[in-house]
């Protein structure tokens, strides 16, 4: 190993909310393993949860799990990967043994493995993973190819959802992932799609990646009107990409007789929702959850190739590792950021 690569920089935590940039040593890939250099890292609302010790973070962690990268250490025992070339990373994992990895859904796993929250990710110069973990991005910008993590885990909310042709959708969050979500809502069924926040140029952007309405809501309730007044009998489909409780009980409101509604934002773990029983029972009301993704990452990437998810105007603010705080920042309350991403 060269000298150079003896020590990286890191974002390191010690605990929440306690982190510091620290020079730490540079990994190198064990048998079956790739080490690759980190273009970009996205940042997301999961960081957040990380980073105040809601999420099932193992502390001391560097976080990231959404990385694009540059092959330049190959472990023992692999094949297919070449240095110098462009990669992504799922960095998510099932045990193999436990009751739900046995019955075929390891995302379930009560040993769940997830680079960036109980291992090391990709917040830092340099990062490991499984090659079986890792795929082919080559002929990807790294401005497209981070977003692959994101589009994988939308790709399994769609698949949770089972889209009936013909749909009426609503979405409400006009982040990255509601946007990603939108746009495979479009092209997987539904006949009209439409997305719903707060921000009006977040709104914009939406209505330039292909939906068909996008609706100003309020954090005060006001506009939800319009979301009724537009599908007086409901929508076929409502998610809430927001992870505001609040939004999801609105959602219960909007969505028709025998729709689902689809709760994709991540809450805190000790907020509920109010719900009616009866009316879930009466009207035939399916709820369901989309945690992440484990297997997601070939399709996504496929739907990244060919435009069937369009990244253009995603990415809107990038950082060093010594401003990782200015990122999380950034993502919880600067109105103008979209994606924002490390580039260490």
């Amino acid at each position: 190993m060269s000298e150079e690569k003896d020590s990286m920089r890191a974002i390191v935590y010690d605990a929440p909310e306690v982190f510091r940039v620290h020079e730490i040593p540079t990994p190198s890939p064990g048998p079956g393993e790739l080490r690759f250099r980190v273009e970009l890292a996205g940042v997301c609302g999961t960081d957040h949860h990380i980073h105040d010790g809601s999420f099932f973070a193992a502390f001391p962690l560097t976080p990231g799990h959404e990385p694009v990268g540059i092959v330049d250490a190959i472990g023992d025992g692999v094949d297919g990967f070449r240095i110098g070339q462009r990669i992504v990373a799922t960095g998510v994992g099932g045990c193999g043994t436990c009751s739900n990895c046995r019955r075929g859904r390891p995302l379930l796993c009560a040993n769940l493995t997830a680079l960036g929250v109980t291992g090391p990710g990709a917040f830092a110069e340099y990062m490991v993973a499984p090659a079986a973990w890792c795929f082919d991005a080559s002929d990807l910008t790294p401005e497209v190819a981070v977003l692959a993590e994101p589009t994988a885990c939308a790709i399994h909310g769609v698949e949770r959802l089972r889209v009936a042709p013909g749909s009426r959708a609503l979405v409400f969050g006009a982040g990255p992932t509601g946007l990603i979500l939108a746009q495979l809502l479009a092209t997987g069924g539904a006949a009209h799609v439409t997305v719903a926040a707060p921000s009006d140029h977040k709104l914009r952007l939406a209505l330039t990646l292909g939906v068909d309405a996008a609706v100003k809501i309020g954090r005060d309730g006001s506009g939800y009107e319009r979301l009724t007044e537009a599908a007086p009998e409901g929508y076929d489909v409502v998610v809430d990409a927001t992870g505001a409780s609040a939004v999801a009980e609105r959602a219960l409101g909007l969505v028709r007789d025998g729709g689902t509604v689809l709760i994709y934002g991540v809450t805190s773990p000790n907020e509920s929702v109010t719900i009616n029983p009866f009316d879930v029972y009466r009207r035939e009301i399916t709820i369901t959850g989309s945690f992440a993704q484990i297997s997601s990452f070939p399709d996504a990437l496929a739907a990244l190739r060919s435009g069937r998810v369009l990244t253009r105007g995603l990415i809107t603010h990038r950082y060093p590792l010594d401003r990782f705080g200015d990122a999380l920042t950034a993502v919880s309350t600067d109105p103008t950021a979209h994606k924002v991403v490390i580039a260490p």
